[in-house]
Order: C-alpha cells, then structure tokens, then sequence
C-alpha cells in the first residue's frame, strides 16, 4: 500500500513540475484536466474485476451443469426408447407368425405351411434391411477373420478352393458396415 502511495506521490509531483513549467495559460488546462478526470483506486478496479469475472464463471459453470445434465437426459431417452421404431416394425412379423402357428395345427398340406413361413421369413428380413441389417455372404467367398468365425477346417477338394468357405453353420449379419456376428463357417486348408 505505501508503494502505491509513494507512486502516486511521484506521479503527482510530476504533473505539478510540468504544469509548472509550462505557461499559466497551459497550468490553468492543466489543473482543470485533473478536475475533470478524477482517479480511481486501482485496487478498487481490480477487485470490481475480480468481482465480475467471478460472477461470470459461476453462470458459466451453471450452465455447463444444465447442458450436461439436459444431456444426461436424453442420452438416457434414447437408450431406453431407441428401439421403439425397429420393435414397431417388427411386431407385425409377429404377428404373422402367431397366424402361421394356428395354420401349422390344422394344415394338412406342408406345402403351404412352408410357403406361409418363407413368407414371414421374407417380411422379417426386408423390415432389416430397412433397418441397416444385412447378411453376410459367405458361400463361395474367401475366408475373412473380420466377418467370418472358422468353427472348423477341411482338406480343400481341389487347390482352388484352398482358404474359401465350404460351409455355414449360422449366418452373420452386419449393421451398416459393423459386424454384429460373425458367420460360423467351415474353411477348406
């Protein structure tokens, strides 16, 4: 505090030296332009500062604590509802089996029991495509460890068939271009 003051004095002292030098008329603009600007404390300018920038950190971390919150929220909607849309389009496959499950007890005739469930089949598959949900090939194609799992190895027949899938035991399927199961395959070696 004392070193403020003392520089405060020396800065006073200077003015006064310069004014003094200069002419009356230029020592009147002088004295008048002290009047007229009045000096703040610069530790009061410091302190409404400090004042201000803290009042505006704590509405800034109220609101990142709203947005992660409203966030937190939704994340969590989504996780319980995000399957909505695809059990929506799915409960009519449902349904068509329940009819088909009725028919299989009277039908006397397989052949069009079978045709009633290539049907639904058909149906459940297209509503995931719609979805994103596709097969992944697998016969004839070479073996793939990013798509295929190998559940079991043969001699290869011929030496073309070397490292190429013989057969499937169940089918994988991808989402977009993720894997969501790999398909059990036999490999020929």
């Amino acid at each position: 505090m004392t070193n403020e003051n003392n520089s405060e004095k020396e800065i006073e002292k200077e003015i006064e030296n310069i004014c003094e030098q200069e002419s009356t008329d230029s020592n009147q603009a002088c004295v008048e332009q002290e009047e007229a600007t009045p000096e703040k404390d610069p530790l009061e300018v410091a302190q409404s500062e400090i004042a201000d920038l803290k009042n505006q950190l704590l509405y800034k971390i109220a609101e990142f604590d709203n947005y992660r919150k409203r966030t937190m929220a939704e994340k969590a909607d989504l996780i319980l509802n995000g399957g909505v849309k695809v059990l929506t389009a799915i409960l009519p496959v449902m349904d068509d089996m329940e009819r088909a499950l009725d028919q299989m007890k009277k039908a006397e005739d397989m052949a069009s029991v079978i045709e009633g469930v290539e049907l639904i089949q058909k149906k459940f598959l297209s509503i995931l495509e719609k979805q994103g949900v596709k097969p992944i090939e697998t016969e004839g194609k070479d073996f793939d460890v990013d798509l295929h799992e190998a559940i079991a190895q043969m001699p290869a027949p011929s030496p073309e068939m070397k490292n190429k899938i013989v057969d499937c035991t169940l089918k994988g399927y991808k989402l977009n271009e993720k894997v969501l199961r790999h398909s059990q395959v036999v490999v020929a070696m």
